[in-house]
Parts: structure tokens; C-alpha cells; sequence
């Protein structure tokens, strides 16, 4: 059962505050470690993303399914504002590391990957996933912090499907992974070239979404008024009130992705729990020993760790920690206990998840959203498998005889 809202203290606020202040305290130890001022950085950039992401209910599955089911665009309108700003802001950053873009010579870590019917798989694996378990794996990270019973059921049943992704991925890879080309479109087309390419592309989805939204839009206030300017007391109420507008959100996560590759990594929300997995899998005989070209490739890597105070654990536990933070704030953190049906959809939902970001190298984060920020031809595959499947899953608990199936 829910917590009724009106339970939650009215001084959560202060908490939240408070908890910030223990986050920050920890900054200190953490620039005594080797790569100290890396580490802190991912802690406060994934702190942030999170805030951003609760706040602004920032989640793909969630967006997709306002467009499918209501005809609401924005939420992928402020996807494609994500990629938007983080295409202009990757050509920028990758044109001063490497100013003349060639074929076979790519941009260090970031994540191209190679396309191919099995990169179409695992997006059409992780598309069902999200319909199953009602969030992609960034969404389940926030909702995690906000409470979600499935959400914890869904994170662990990744897991399972990195252990069956990485069990499958030998097959794979001899079958079609290892010729399949790695795509990184400035290579082709240049910086200028592949900007245009990619903001057209962009600039045709946002006009086909935002048929008959202006009108929608203008009707809203009345001509000639003005609106009076906030108060500061009012501005910060405001930022814990309600959900942020979705252009925030997308803004703000374009923006992140872009500063993310200047100092660590690009975003992804996987490699810690894929490394976890396999580290877990493979002492325990489950898995080969030996993943054919997996680790050669970019992406959320998921290396066996000898230590976990990695940037992205830390990305993920600042993410985690500002969710909690902006949930208490907002008065968004609703706990409740799991039944016997959030665990069966976040575990089957959670496989699928699993299963499709391991051999997809990365979930919509890190493949789709970097990928595609990257300039990388595999990031837009995959988004579009993962928006296919979502289209045909949604479509299939709609059937009359599917009803209430999968329902969040």
C-alpha cells in the first residue's frame, strides 16, 4: 500500500538538505584516491542528473508512451531537444580532440559500437523490457530513490540478463557482430556534415511531433497578459513542486551528457551493474572466460573490477542520492511493499533489459543518448528498434484480451 503524500513530513525539505551536506562531506576522502578529482566529478555530476531526472520525470519508456497512447509529444520532444544539444555539444568537444575525423580512427570511449541485425535485436529486447517493467534502466535507478516496488525487482533482473546476454554473446559475435561495421558518421561526412545529417533528422521528428501542439500551446493565455515575476521564495517552491517542464528535462540532460565526456566517460547507467554481473557470473562458472571482442569495443564496459570506486559507480550512486534528495524534497518519495506481481514484472521485464543493453553495449543512456550525442550510426539504430518495440508492446497490452497486463 502507498504512503499517503500528506504523511510526509513538512520539514523534508531540511532533511533533503541535510542529506546534500552528508554527500558533499564525503568529497573531501574521495579527492584523497587515486583519480580523487575524477571520482568527485561523477559523483556531483550524477547528483545533478538525478535531481534532473526526478524532477523532471525524465525517462524514455514514459515519454514514448505519452506519444503512443495520448498523442502528449512532449516528452520525446524533449528527448529529441537531448539529442540536439548533445550533438552540437559532442561535435564541438571531439572536433578540438580530434580535428580531422577519418574512417577506422575513433574518438576515444565513446560509445560506437557496430550495427547489425543483433544490435536490432537487443533494442527490440530492451523496448519489450521497458513496456514490461514500465521504465528503461535510467528511470528504474530514480524510481529506486522515489520508492518504486518493481523498480528494485527490475535492477536485479538486469543483472540476470547481463548473465544471459553474456552467456549468448560468443554466438553472436562469430554469427554477425565481428564484420558488422562500426559506424561514426563524422567520419564520413565530417563534423559540419554529420550535424546537419543529424540535426535535420531531428528537426523532421520534432515538426512531424509537434503537428496541432502550437495551437494547443497559444490557446493557453489570454493575449495582452502578463505574467507577474516570481518572488525567490516562489522560484524555489516552484523547483519542488509538481514536475519540472519537460523542456527542462531535456535541456538539462543534453547539456550533462555533454559535460560528462570532458572530464569522464560518457553517461551510461549500466557498466557498473554489467561488470558486477559478470565479475559474480564468471566466478561462479556460468559464463566463458573468454567474451570474444567484447571488450575491444566502446561502450558501457563491463570489465571484472578490482575495485568498485569507479566514475561510474560513482555517476550511479550520485544519481541515486539526488533522486532520494529531490523525491524527500518534493514530497515524491511513496514506499510501498512489492507483490507477488511487481517482482514478476520487474524480473521478466528487467531479463529483457538485461539481456538488450549488455548486447547492445548500453541502454537508451548510454547507446541510444551517447551514441547518438557521438555521432554514432548504432545509437539511432538502437533507438529505433527500442521505440519500435515500445510501439508494438504498447499496441499488444491495448488487446482486449491483454488488458491490465503490464499496467504501472
Amino acid at each position: 500500500m502507498s504512503l499517503p503524500l500528506r504523511t510526509v513530513p513538512a520539514t523534508s525539505s531540511y532533511i533533503a538538505l541535510a542529506l546534500l551536506a552528508a554527500l558533499l562531506a564525503a568529497v573531501p576522502w574521495l579527492q584523497g584516491q587515486a583519480g580523487g578529482r575524477t571520482l568527485v566529478f561523477a559523483l556531483a555530476c550524477g547528483a545533478v542528473l538525478g535531481v534532473v531526472l526526478q524532477r523532471s520525470r525524465f525517462c524514455f519508456y514514459c515519454h514514448a508512451r505519452d506519444w503512443f497512447e495520448d498523442r502528449n509529444p512532449r516528452g520525446l520532444l524533449a528527448i529529441v531537444l537531448a539529442l540536439a544539444v548533445g550533438v552540437l555539444g559532442h561535435t564541438v568537444v571531439l572536433g578540438g580532440w580530434l580535428p580531422v575525423p577519418q574512417p577506422g580512427k575513433l574518438p576515444p570511449d565513446m560509445h560506437i559500437g557496430p550495427v547489425s541485425w543483433v544490435l536490432v535485436a537487443a533494442g527490440l529486447s530492451f523496448g519489450a523490457g521497458m513496456v514490461v517493467s514500465g521504465s528503461c534502466i535510467s528511470a528504474h535507478w530514480y524510481r529506486l530513490a522515489e520508492g518504486s516496488a518493481v523498480s528494485p525487482f527490475a535492477l536485479l533482473g538486469s543483472a540476470l540478463g547481463f548473465i544471459a546476454g553474456f552467456r549468448t554473446w560468443n554466438a553472436l559475435y562469430s554469427w554477425s557482430v565481428a564484420d558488422a561495421p562500426v559506424v561514426w558518421l563524422p567520419a564520413h561526412l565530417g563534423y559540419g556534415g554529420a550535424l546537419l545529417v543529424q540535426w535535420g533528422a531531428l528537426a523532421l521528428v520534432g515538426a512531424w511531433l509537434w503537428r496541432g501542439f502550437a495551437q494547443e500551446g497559444a490557446a493557453g493565455d489570454a493575449p495582452g497578459v502578463m505574467k507577474p515575476v516570481p518572488g525567490l521564495g516562489t522560484v524555489w517552491r516552484n523547483l519542488w513542486t509538481g514536475r519540472w517542464h519537460y523542456w527542462v528535462g531535456g535541456l538539462a540532460v543534453g547539456l550533462i551528457g555533454t559535460f560528462a565526456i570532458v572530464r569522464m566517460r560518457p553517461l551510461g547507467v549500466t557498466a557498473t551493474l554489467g561488470s558486477a554481473a559478470r565479475q559474480w557470473a564468471q566466478g561462479q562458472g556460468w559464463i566463458p572466460e573468454r567474451l570474444d571482442g567484447l571488450d575491444g569495443f566502446a561502450g558501457c564496459a563491463t570489465l571484472p573490477q578490482a575495485t568498485w570506486l569507479t566514475p561510474n559507480a560513482l555517476l550511479l550512486a550520485g544519481l541515486v542520492a539526488g533522486s532520494f534528495v529531490a523525491a524527500l524534497a518534493s514530497r515524491q518519495l511513496v514506499p510501498r511493499w512489492p507483490t507477488w506481481r511487481d517482482a514478476a514484472r520487474g524480473l521478466s521485464g528487467g531479463v529483457l533489459l538485461g539481456w538488450g543493453a549488455m548486447t547492445g553495449l548500453g541502454c537508451t543512456m548510454g547507446t541510444l543518448l551517447s551514441g547518438g550525442m557521438a555521432g554514432a550510426l548504432s545509437g539511432w539504430v538502437f533507438g529505433a528498434a527500442v521505440f519500435f518495440a515500445v510501439w508494438a508492446g504498447l499496441r499488444a497490452k491495448a488487446a482486449p484480451w491483454r488488458q491490465g497486463w503490464g499496467a504501472n
